[in-house]
């Protein structure tokens, strides 16, 4: 049980940093899609960056 144990907390680990070198998206980062105009826009900071999938990138401090 206790190796387990560690192999899922291992894991965890494992994506946490996995998700963090591929993504630049702070807590801050809200983007919502704009379908009629095929863009998506930051709540939070109001970039606009167009195309159909969502970005991955933060915008911030860029514009």
């Amino acid at each position: 049980m206790p190796i387990l144990l560690l192999l899922l907390l291992t894991g965890v680990f494992a994506y946490f940093i996995y998700r963090r070198k591929t993504t630049t998206l702070t807590r801050d980062c809200r983007w919502r899609q704009e379908r009629s105009q095929n863009q998506w826009r930051c709540t939070s900071c109001d970039a606009v960056k167009s195309g159909a999938t969502e970005p991955r990138d933060c915008l911030r401090g860029r514009l």
